[in-house]
Formats: structure tokens, C-alpha cells, sequence
């Protein structure tokens, strides 16, 4: 009996390990300016099943140290797939990354290192939701990132319209879209089918478990108002270093000490203003520089000085810096301090050259976040939306993805 038990214990524990949801692991302090893509240069890999993509990453311990990779493949809530390895990669993971170079003539000293896949040793068998894990040779993990891979079987199509919510008239849009199944066979799409939609591939924010509001035909039509609406937001502030001696629109000054030092201009709270267009890439970044060829071995680290004014509606609220460049961490890395000579909010943060997007967020006291307070919500902003279609039949082991759809609010209607 009590053998029993401790087997029904084991297997509890064993199902609960593998019932974890994987989420992204941020890296330690020596590991700089992830870069992710896939065929497009968005920092987020949608892929089609046999196209490639490459993860590029920095140590700026310059070191030559070993780092290794893991693939999990994962069902639609972002738990591990039943699947084996061999049913969804061909050829084996936890490989040493063996493609990397130490930076050129440049004042911070780094050691650049390239991922791609599939390569010799390893590619891609299934659709669906993917993890990969960065380990270094103590199988430490360093950081993970997520990643999707999908099969071309059914077409989206979508647009973005103004919330017909009077609360939310002039501060959230909503993505309504049909999923064309046409040579796919979907018997019971309520239970088939699922999907999840997410802003500028900013996870936390995503909708999930939406069914379809009715089907037409092949067609699954999504025609909701409040289920699939997000807030606006506005757009991303940004700066661009890829001349690391002279001042932009945004740099007021740039300083030399052991590397060079780029002070952005103060900014506002945008909360309050009227809505302004000004073209962004939603929170990404784009790693350039004038320095040199090589962008990936050439281009210099600098410091990067934020300032934000205090307000007493802050209080004693954390004021955090976030962008795909950190991955919109909140950490400690990233969080502003109060300058009680200059009265603002500052921050400085080691950055290779390059152009990048970045807002403030806010950490009330109670622990809950706010992305908006400082920069405001607005139904006119521009925001890229993403479809990913899920299937599952019965019997299936796994979640695949038979298709996607991006829609765009460019051009938002009522």
C-alpha cells in the first residue's frame, strides 16, 4: 500500500513538472541584445513549416564561452506537447552553438553569437507552439524565447474597427476576422478549432479561447466586440544611436567617458495630449550603425540616458523602461530612480547601437501593472495584430497551427 502511494505520488508530481506553462526566461546581466527573426525582421519567429530563422545574442564577458540549445514543442496553452522529440525534430537538440566571433575594434569588448534552424544537426517536424532554451556548459539556464511554426491549410482574413463600447469609444479597437476552412476538413469547429490573437507580438496581452460566432459555410466568422478587443495604447517613443558621436531628434547630448554616453531629450506623459501620429515599429528595434560592415561584431555598446518628470500621481509607483529589447521585462535592470537635483525619474542602460522603440510603464504598489498611464490610450494608434489558427482533432496528440492571419489598425474603421 504505501508502495502504491508513493507511485500515485511520483506520477503527480511527474504530470504537474510537465503541465508547467513555458514562459520566456530573461538572461543574466552579461547577456545582451537578443535578436530573434525569422524571414521577416520582426523579433518574434512566425515561421512556415521548413523556412529558417536565426537567434543572434551577445556575452559581453567576451569569453568564448559555450552555450548550448534546447527545443520543446508545446500545445496551445504554451504546456509541453506529448509528443517525442523525434515526432517533432529531425535529428537531435542540445548542441553547442558553434557559430560566434568576438566584437571588432570596439570599446566594449563581446562575443557575438548566430543560431540558425534547421541546420545540419537539427530541424522542424510539426506545427505548433515552440520554446527555445539558451543553456551555457554548467547546463545552466541563461534564457529562453518562444517562437511559432505553421502550416499554410486555411486563409484569415481580418480588420480592425473602433469599439463600439461607449466607455471605450475613443480608446480600444477591436479585431474581428474569418477563418476560411475550404479543403480542410473541420467537423466540429467549436471543438476543432481555436485561436489566439496577440498585439505586437506582446504575449501578455494575447486573447485566448475564442470560439466562432457562427460558421457560413467553410467560413468561421468572428464578428465580436468586447471578446476581442485590446486597448490602443499610443506609439512607441524611440532613438536612434547608429552614429555614435552625433545628436538626433531625440539625443539632446552625447558624452565620452569609458564608452559613450547618449542622453535622450526628457519626455512628456502623452496621457493628456491630443493623439499624434508619428511612424514606429511597435516596440521593436533594429540593431545598425554607421561604425562599420558588420553590424553584428561592429557596432559599440553605449549608455543610453532615460528621463521621465516625477509626478505625485506616480508616488511611489516603479517607473520601468521596457521594449523588445529587454523582452518588456520588469527588473531591476530597468526600473528609473528618482533625481531629487533634477527633479525626473532616470535611468541609464547599456545598449548596442541601433534604433529602437520604448515606452514607460507603470508598477502600482499593489503590484498591479499599468502600460498606459504615462503614455495614454488612443484608438487611432497604429498596432499590428496577429491570428495564429490552432487545430486539434480527436485523437490528435498535439495542437497544430494550420494557419495565420495579420491585420493592421493603419487604417481603422468604424
Amino acid at each position: 500500500m504505501r508502495f502504491l502511494i508513493k507511485q500515485i505520488f511520483f506520477c503527480l508530481c511527474v504530470s504537474s513538472v510537465f503541465a508547467q506553462i513555458q514562459e520566456e526566461v530573461n538572461p543574466p546581466s552579461n547577456i545582451k541584445t537578443i535578436v530573434f527573426t525569422g524571414p521577416t525582421e520582426d523579433q518574434f519567429p512566425v515561421i512556415k513549416l521548413g523556412e529558417s530563422m536565426t537567434l543572434e545574442f551577445d556575452d559581453l564577458t567576451a569569453s568564448e564561452q559555450d552555450y548550448y540549445y534546447r527545443i520543446i514543442h508545446c500545445d496551445y496553452d504554451w504546456t509541453p506537447s506529448q509528443l517525442l522529440k523525434s515526432q517533432y525534430l529531425a535529428g537531435s537538440d542540445n548542441q553547442r552553438i558553434i557559430d560566434y566571433e568576438n566584437s571588432y575594434n570596439t570599446l566594449q569588448p563581446y562575443s557575438n553569437y548566430r543560431l540558425t534552424i534547421p541546420n545540419q544537426n537539427v530541424s522542424l517536424k510539426a506545427s505548433g507552439n515552440y520554446l527555445i532554451k539558451i543553456f551555457n556548459n554548467l547546463d545552466e539556464l541563461q534564457f529562453s524565447r518562444r517562437f511559432v511554426v505553421y502550416k499554410d491549410l486555411v486563409s484569415v482574413g481580418g480588420i480592425v474597427k473602433r469599439s463600439r463600447d461607449f466607455n471605450f469609444l475613443n480608446e480600444k479597437q477591436v479585431v474581428q476576422f474569418n477563418i476560411n476552412t475550404a479543403g480542410f476538413p473541420v467537423i466540429n469547429p467549436k471543438k476543432e478549432v481555436k485561436v489566439a490573437i496577440i498585439q505586437n507580438h506582446f504575449w501578455p496581452t494575447a486573447l485566448y479561447n475564442i470560439k466562432p460566432q457562427f460558421t457560413l459555410g467553410t467560413e468561421l466568422v468572428y464578428k465580436y466586440d468586447q471578446e476581442t478587443s485590446f486597448y490602443g495604447g499610443n506609439e512607441f517613443l524611440n532613438f536612434d544611436t547608429k552614429d555614435l558621436r552625433s545628436p538626433t531628434f531625440a539625443i539632446s547630448k552625447v558624452d565620452f567617458k569609458e564608452l559613450y554616453h547618449h542622453y535622450l531629450f526628457a519626455n512628456v506623459y502623452r496621457n493628456d495630449l491630443a493623439y499624434t501620429y508619428f511612424p514606429d515599429i511597435n516596440g521593436d528595434f533594429l540593431i545598425r550603425t554607421l561604425q562599420g560592415d558588420d553590424v553584428s561584431r561592429e557596432a559599440e555598446y553605449s549608455k543610453v540616458h532615460f528621463s521621465l518628470p516625477y509626478s505625485n500621481d506616480i508616488g511611489l509607483d516603479n517607473v520601468y523602461v521596457f521594449g523588445k529589447f529587454n523582452n518588456y521585462a520588469l527588473e531591476e535592470e530597468n526600473r528609473m530612480s528618482f533625481n531629487e537635483e533634477s527633479g525626473n525619474m532616470e535611468l541609464a542602460l547599456s545598449m548596442k547601437q541601433g534604433f529602437y522603440n520604448y515606452k514607460y510603464i507603470v508598477e502600482r504598489e499593489d503590484g498591479t501593472i499599468d502600460l498606459n498611464y504615462i503614455s495614454g490610450n488612443f484608438h487611432f494608434t497604429e498596432n499590428n495584430y496577429l491570428i495564429l489558427v490552432y487545430y486539434r482533432d480527436f485523437g490528435d496528440m498535439y495542437d497544430s497551427i494550420i494557419g495565420i492571419g495579420s491585420v493592421s489598425s493603419r487604417n481603422i474603421s468604424n
